[in-house]
């Protein structure tokens, strides 16, 4: 896969995904306690994701995503999160 490629759909991803658990993030789905947050729990599957993806090809993820655009796809999906946060909660509720 080419590189531009895969910087494509890691920002794509972590904008998504950022916004779901930020439209879900008012409910506090995973419970009251801080490691169980929304936004704690949508980094922590980032995290595992990107341990999978190291397991799966057999290839160090900075070779994949350089530590820059690494960090700038996290503040990405942190961004999504309260963009979807603030949907749920301003312009859905009433």
């Amino acid at each position: 896969m080419h590189p531009s490629r895969i910087l494509v759909w890691w920002y794509a991803l972590m904008v998504a995904g950022g916004f779901l658990f930020g439209l879900i993030g008012d409910c506090r789905p995973f419970g009251n306690d801080m490691l169980a947050h929304p936004l704690v729990v949508f980094f922590a599957s980032a995290a595992a994701a990107l341990l999978v993806l190291r397991v799966a090809l057999a290839r160090p993820v900075p070779e994949l995503i350089p530590e820059r655009p690494l960090i700038t796809g996290c503040v990405f999906g942190a961004a999504a999160f309260l963009v979807g946060n603030f949907v749920t909660t301003r312009l859905l509720t009433g």
